[in-house]
């Protein structure tokens, strides 16, 4: 039994799905090796195995592969649908250290420091490698943490203006760690330093920014 005119029948959508990811894949292995401004469609198709047309349906231009591959990073960043607001101190703790550690762990592995690499290589040449990873994955990340803080702040468990409360916990999270992995002089941290980095930034931004309330 096939699917209704246009539409793809199950099988198609799984073979349009592995493309695709063959696409993003390819689009990113060539931009880290070829630099952004000197990839070509054909190149990316060509890795990928697909034709340039291909390309377009289920992806799009070369900007639009960029972005793509910048959002589904930043989806990983997400917290759980399911996670409840924070209701007093603990869980408040609870839930910004599971951020902190999530955003660690996803911002500091390989593929996206090859972005902001990338992103600082071609700044000149392709400014809009680092517009879209400052206006997908960075914002993306912001407005995650915001939401968590306004909710925090409207049930009177901290102080303060959302805005500078969440640029707070980021510099108590990341302090100069960005800096020394883009210039090799660290190491991305394991899942325990990532633990205890967002143990740590969430008991000093709590110190700094608590109300008394329990």
């Amino acid at each position: 039994m096939t699917g209704a005119p246009g539409t793809a029948s199950p099988q198609e959508g799984i073979e349009q799905n592995s493309a695709r990811a063959r696409i993003l894949d390819a689009a990113f292995a060539t931009f880290a090796a070829r630099g952004y401004a000197q990839t070509t469609m054909l190149e990316i198709a060509t890795r990928a195995k697909v034709s340039k047309r291909e390309l377009y349906v289920l992806v799009g231009n070369k900007q639009d592969m960029l972005a793509t591959c910048i959002a589904e990073r930043a989806g990983r960043m997400r917290m759980p649908s399911d996670m409840p607001p924070p209701h007093d101190r603990d869980s408040l703790g609870e839930v910004l250290a599971a951020f902190g550690e999530r955003l660690l762990r996803e911002a500091t592995a390989p593929p996206v420091l090859a972005v902001f690499r990338l992103a600082i290589a071609e700044a000149e040449r392709a400014p809009e490698i680092a517009q879209t990873l400052d206006s997908v994955a960075r914002a993306a990340a912001r407005r995650e943490l915001a939401g968590v803080i306004a909710k925090a702040r409207a049930a009177g468990l901290i102080e303060g203006d959302t805005v500078p409360l969440t640029s707070r916990f980021l510099a108590l999270l990341w302090g100069d760690l960005m800096v020394s992995l883009l210039l090799r002089l660290a190491e991305s941290p394991t899942p325990e330093e990532a633990k205890r980095r967002a143990r740590d930034a969430t008991t000093a931004f709590l110190r700094l920014c608590g109300t008394g309330a329990d």
